[in-house]
């Protein structure tokens, strides 16, 4: 059969379709990218905030219209959105014709082999089926440009932030073996990718589950010492467990990008309180500090939730003056999303949507003054890059990022003019920055190219 697949969410989500298409492509099935071709259609969804649940009926509606009007002869429903609501997917939209959920996706071969005589799964069964956790062994077939890719080093979450409701269809954390993580991670560089990205919904608590202290450290260095390693970056570090031994493993090693993503949410210690995080603005300002101090040169980013219940003007001001003196070289900003089974949907002094709305701007404001600062300050600087291919903006261009400059999320490097020979994706080389926008940064490509041995894999797809 030829299988169509579409991942939403996050890159988390994305490796969870990974391992998917990897299943079904190892059963002997077809893999297409395009939906009109497909005889089964899978859509991995993503039900984080309302948005996100908006986009996932939107495109499962879209994915139905191929049954009339294409060959498809099945749509499955996956991911988050089912862990939420199962039963309504199934009763709302009956043009879906099995869902499978976060701890499902083993399932997938079984349900797209099924036939329509053979019955789709009753509605009786089982809303959680035992903890799923991929390993270095299971098919996976990456959707990311072929220089960079993602390893999931853990899965669910057990902190209790009251906002979030990841850990009720994700689980309670787990972590993978870090003999796992590193032979993946080996696996992945032996074929040419560049860049690995270290992803979990904390991925400070790594290795908590088998009695392992400072486990992501000690994972760290481990990746940093294989051979032909490229970029190694991780995200989502939970601010309450940044250790020493960590900042120092980051600073020691040339493979691991000095980039550290610590969502903060607020600053101001009564909204963080109600979020069920605690910390306050005086003492994340002094874990940047100790951050800076330890990694010379780090790039820092953050997310905050603008209208969080009961966040007053005066709480709202606390956040902008401690984002000014943070001086963050990436920010994002999330608008407060009501959710109905999440612990913050019972707390008092919700906040309109306006003024959740005007919040957002202004903070965002606040740090395109920032970046744009940062940026200037760059120019003249030359920096290793990470090359990625001929700009999507426009053909006039090439495009990368920095080691500070993380892949969808951040803002890209720009190259407008290069000495030598061509550029090729996905290798290292040095840029001199000429200019700076709000987020993004432009400059020439020096002479100087790969940093590191190009394995045979990647050569020979150069080459191709």
């Amino acid at each position: 059969m030829k299988i169509g697949f579409v991942s939403l969410g996050c890159p988390k989500n994305l490796v969870d379709s990974e391992v998917m298409m990897g299943l079904v492509a190892a059963r002997g099935h077809e893999l297409t990218p395009r939906a009109s071709e497909a005889d089964v259609l899978v859509v991995n969804t993503c039900s984080f905030i309302q948005p996100a649940q908006q986009e996932s009926v939107n495109t499962i509606l879209e994915m139905a219209t191929h049954k009339k009007t294409g060959r498809a002869r099945k749509l499955i429903v996956a991911g988050c959105l089912v862990e939420r609501y199962r039963d309504e997917i199934r009763r709302e939209i009956p043009e879906v014709d099995a869902v499978i959920g976060t701890n499902d996706i083993a399932r997938i071969v079984e349900l797209c082999e099924q036939s329509a005589a053979d019955g789709f799964p009753a509605p009786a069964e089982p809303a959680f089926a035992e903890p799923y956790l991929y390993h270095e062994l299971t098919p996976r077939v990456r959707a990311t440009p072929p220089h960079m890719a993602y390893i999931k080093i853990a899965e669910g979450c057990d902190h209790p932030c009251s906002f979030c409701v990841i850990p009720q269809f994700r689980g309670r954390f787990r972590s993978r073996r870090w003999e796992s993580v590193v032979a993946e991670a080996r696996r992945l560089f032996e074929e040419g990718v560049s860049e690995i990205t270290l992803i979990g919904q904390d991925t400070t608590c790594f290795g908590e589950d088998y009695g392992m202290k400072d486990g992501l450290a000690f994972l760290l260095e481990r990746l940093a010492k294989l051979d032909n390693a490229g970029w190694i970056r991780v995200l989502y570090v939970y601010p309450n467990k940044v250790t020493g031994r960590l900042l120092d493993t980051i600073a020691a090693h040339e493979a691991l990008c000095k980039y550290i993503d610590v969502p903060l949410q607020h600053a101001s210690a009564r909204v963080l309180r109600r979020m069920k995080r605690g910390g306050s603005g005086d003492i994340f300002l002094k874990l940047l500090e100790r951050m800076r101090r330890a990694i010379p040169g780090v790039a820092l980013r953050t997310s905050m939730i603008a209208g969080f219940p009961g966040e007053t003007a005066q709480d709202f001001d606390e956040l902008c003056q401690f984002v000014e003196a943070a001086q963050f070289d990436h920010l994002g900003v999330f608008s407060y999303s009501d959710e109905a089974t999440s612990a913050s949907w019972r707390l008092d002094g919700k906040v309109d949507a306006r003024t959740i709305y005007h919040r957002k701007r202004k903070l965002l404001a606040v740090q395109r003054r920032i970046s744009r600062a940062r940026g200037r300050a760059r120019v003249g600087q030359t920096l290793p890059i990470l090359v990625e291919g001929p700009s999507r903006e426009t053909d006039l261009l090439w495009e990368g990022r920095l080691a500070g400059q993380a892949a969808e999320i951040d803002g890209k490097t720009y190259i407008n003019d290069f000495e030598g020979p061509p550029p090729q994706p996905g290798m290292f080389g040095r840029v001199r920055i000429t200019e700076s926008r709000d987020y993004d940064l432009i400059g020439t490509l020096l002479g100087e190219r790969e940093s590191r041995p190009r394995p045979a894999a990647q050569l020979l797809r150069v080459l191709q």
